[in-house]
């Protein structure tokens, strides 16, 4: 296996010849034969164990399995403990993604830190068909039936095309002693109710399931391939435009094709939408129709799709004082400068008669019967119906923010000011406001 794990990281990761490198270990007989193997073949490893403090005395003894194998291999070793069964409850996860979440995140964190270029974990070719099973069980797309990259940014699984039983012969081989977690025994969970009652019948019925099964994702890997070509040319005729809060999608481009519900999946899937029924009907909604997933938004906007993160509302109104010289807003910074005439004006500054204004000022969002006087036109207008008029979208109706003197508009921010605080010939302080 060594000579074979030689062979494999000089013909596709010869990077880590040349690497600083840190193992995710757990005691557990593959991280353990992993690192035995880096150790051999003289890359230049650190190791990092995470105690999760969920079985007693056991995580107890393996964290210092592990600190006793690190000193007898001269190799500097991180340990972490954690409190996941309190980081599950605030965070409402299972045990198993709370664990998967800490150990990542302190193992990215710690690699940060320290310039560790790559982070090695130990999973295998089983571990790849396990976790195919699980995606298929639970529904998924073509990318949940790819199987786990063997390079993934940071992430490093060098021993993926090596079997459990490879690494188990291997083991005893050498002699090499290792941590058994009791919990891998349960079939209480997804993962050991396959390892230990599904995948054996399986292997019964083709003893050579594991490379008939590397085959399967070499073929469905290209596949996966010739999709991705096809939905990046259907994503850059779709697209009209991307800025800083919304990806503008053209519906015709969807409408056009003869099965628009894949390239919808394909073009959403990333942004942790799962209601595909709803966001198709999107097609043909009436504007204004949104639908939600966790972080992102999807509305339909006469005849286009607006793509847009929900941000936290961290703003909910801002005070100016006559002394400000600048205020951070949600659009950008406010500039308040003493002006000498009024020069050309444009959508992001406006000078107005200062003494028309009574401080403090506030930026706000639109209000119930909110109304102003548009510069250049006479009467009053209702925002509503000027929203309407320069047929804004809801996102545009959401980051349109105003600059108000008590409760007058003195300007819909970066868009049109109001008529009654412009500059006139009796004006004797003008005041340039500007957006940047």
């Amino acid at each position: 296996m060594l000579k074979d794990l030689k062979e494999h990281i000089e013909t596709r990761l010869d990077f880590l010849n040349h690497s600083k490198i840190l193992i995710a270990i757990s005691g557990g007989i593959d991280s353990v034969v992993l690192t035995f193997l880096c150790k051999q073949l003289k890359l230049n490893i650190s190791l990092a164990h995470c105690n999760f403090n969920l079985r007693g005395n056991e995580s107890d003894t393996d964290e210092d399995f592990v600190l006793e194998l690190a000193e007898d291999l001269d190799l500097e070793v991180f340990v972490q403990r954690f409190d996941t069964e309190a980081y599950a409850k605030d965070n409402k996860r299972s045990i198993q993604m709370a664990a998967r979440e800490l150990r990542y995140n302190w193992f990215e964190e710690l690699a940060a830190q320290l310039k560790f270029d790559y982070i090695l974990t130990a999973h295998h070719a089983d571990d790849n068909l396990e976790t195919f099973l699980i995606n298929f069980t639970r529904g998924t797309g073509l990318e949940g039936l790819t199987g786990i990259p063997e390079v993934n940014g940071k992430f490093v699984r060098p021993l993926l095309s090596f079997s459990s039983a490879d690494i188990n012969a291997y083991a005893k081989e050498n002699n090499i002693k290792w941590r058994d977690d009791s919990s891998n025994a349960s079939t209480k969970y997804l993962r050991n109710k396959l390892r230990h009652e599904v995948i054996p019948i399986l292997k019964e019925i083709n003893p050579s399931l594991l490379n008939s099964f590397q085959s399967t994702l070499n073929n469905l890997n290209e596949t996966a391939l010739i999709v991705q070509e096809s939905i990046d040319k259907f994503l850059n005729e779709a697209i009209e435009n991307i800025d800083d809060n919304v990806v503008k999608f053209k519906i015709s481009a969807f409408k056009n094709l003869e099965h628009p519900r894949p390239y919808l999946y394909e073009s959403f899937k990333e942004f942790g939408f799962t209601q595909w029924d709803d966001i198709l009907n999107l097609l043909d909604a009436e504007t204004g129709k949104q639908v939600f997933s966790t972080t992102y938004r999807l509305i339909k906007n006469r005849d286009h799709l607006l793509l847009s993160k929900i941000e936290s509302e961290d703003f909910n109104e801002i005070e100016i004082l006559e002394s400000d010289t600048k205020i951070e807003t949600p659009l950008g910074i406010l500039f308040f400068d003493e002006a000498e005439a009024v020069l050309d004006q444009c959508s992001n500054a406006i000078f107005i008669d200062k003494e028309k204004l009574q401080f403090p000022l506030k930026v706000r969002k639109k209000q119930e019967g909110d109304f102003f006087y548009p510069l250049g036109m006479t009467g009053k207008k209702k925002l509503s119906k000027y929203f309407k008029d320069e047929k804004f979208s809801l996102l545009d109706k959401e980051n349109t923010w105003l600059l108000c003197s008590r409760e007058e508009v003195v300007w819909v921010i970066g868009k049109r000011a109001d008529n009654r605080f412009k500059v006139t010939e009796n004006t004797n302080q003008i005041l340039k406001i500007e957006l940047k």
